[in-house]
């Protein structure tokens, strides 16, 4: 079977229905996070509207922000990018744990 990327994105507010698939999840980042004392020192950059009420997150592990130029969470803000990977589910908000740089576009 051949899978193919996903090249439609996903509007942020339609992500949840698109759990459990790899997708393009594209929208504006406007709050994020460095949450550099919490467990695994995760970055978080939230699209749409601000924690809590953000529709969908994008969250990078603090062993891979190496594999960002700059710090992702002011590199990012308020920037319309797309994020491409596995949207998956947790405390019931939709994700995409980002790896590396390569996830992401920016579109101005």
């Amino acid at each position: 079977v051949d899978v193919k990327e996903s090249v439609t994105s996903i509007a942020v507010d339609n992500a949840k229905n698109h759990i459990g698939e790899r997708g393009t999840v594209c929208g504006k980042i406007v709050d994020s996070n460095y949450a550099v004392r919490s467990n695994g020192s995760p970055t978080f950059l939230n699209f749409s509207r601000p924690y809590p009420n953000h529709p969908f997150t994008t969250v990078i592990w603090g062993d891979k922000r190496a594999n960002f130029s700059g710090n992702p969470e002011e590199y990012y803000l308020n920037k319309n990018v797309c994020i491409t990977g596995l949207i998956e589910s947790y405390k019931g908000k939709p994700q995409i744990v980002a790896v590396n740089q390569s996830q992401f576009s920016i579109n101005n």
